[in-house]
């Protein structure tokens, strides 16, 4: 596939705008509960691709893995970078500015401009529970290629059930990274990713399931989707 043609995939196949609600976000192991306000924000149906990164990149890290499989093996100072190019790439202003702090502690956003970025944790979990209260939005075997079905490996992104507001992969195949930071005080610049992996456990496939780590992470189980502000 032509770099032209896959720079073109989001006007074929469009983030999905949200309107604005509320969501009650848990942390299990402070038992801890708390109510965000989301405004409204499109979210992209699928993962970053293997095949669009490498378009807007030019290259992509060595993997047997397919060109529709999400793209791994991806820091969240990587996924920050990308979201500035292929807005850039796109005609629109990048949301992000930073500098060379490999703890991203100097990585700043602009919610006003109308480039790509990560999603928040509010806006992800928002988004995934599409106004279900379930602990998933589906039967996990129907949704989710997870450690009961996956093989072992990531798989072709929109191959399970979407749920009701159109979103593939939320649960399952690849972990994502969220904007936020996961508990300062503890963690210090821990980032939050969410949605469980190919290899997990049905316990790690959960709406509410938080995991976190350094923002140089980079591992074969965990991409990002995209986002924009409305």
């Amino acid at each position: 596939m032509s770099r032209e043609s896959t720079l073109r995939r989001p006007a074929a196949d469009p983030l999905i705008d949200l309107p604005a609600g509320k969501i009650v976000l848990r942390d299990e192991g402070t038992m801890t509960d708390w109510a965000v306000e989301v405004a409204a924000f499109r979210l992209a149906p699928t993962p970053v691709t293997r095949e669009l990164y490498a378009a807007v990149l030019g290259e992509t890290p060595g993997n047997a893995a397919g060109p529709r499989t999400p793209m791994t093996e991806v820091s969240w100072n990587d996924a920050i970078r990308f979201c500035n190019l292929f807005s850039r790439a796109a005609g629109f202003e990048p949301c992000y500015s930073m500098g060379d702090s490999r703890d991203a502690q100097d990585v700043v956003c602009d919610w006003a401009a109308d480039g790509y970025r990560l999603p928040t944790e509010a806006e992800w979990e928002y988004a995934c529970r599409a106004g279900s209260s379930d602990v998933r939005y589906g039967e996990l075997d129907e949704i989710a290629w997870y450690r009961g079905n996956s093989g072992g490996e990531p798989h072709d992104v929109a191959t399970r059930k979407p749920n009701e507001w159109g979103f593939h992969d939320m649960i399952g195949n690849v972990w994502e990274w969220c904007w936020d930071v996961y508990d300062p005080r503890v963690y210090g610049p821990y980032r939050v990713f969410r949605g469980g992996g190919f290899f997990d456990e049905p316990r790690g496939c959960r709406a509410s399931c938080r995991r976190k780590s350094h923002p140089t992470l980079a591992i074969d189980d965990l991409g990002f989707r995209l986002a924009r502000s409305l």
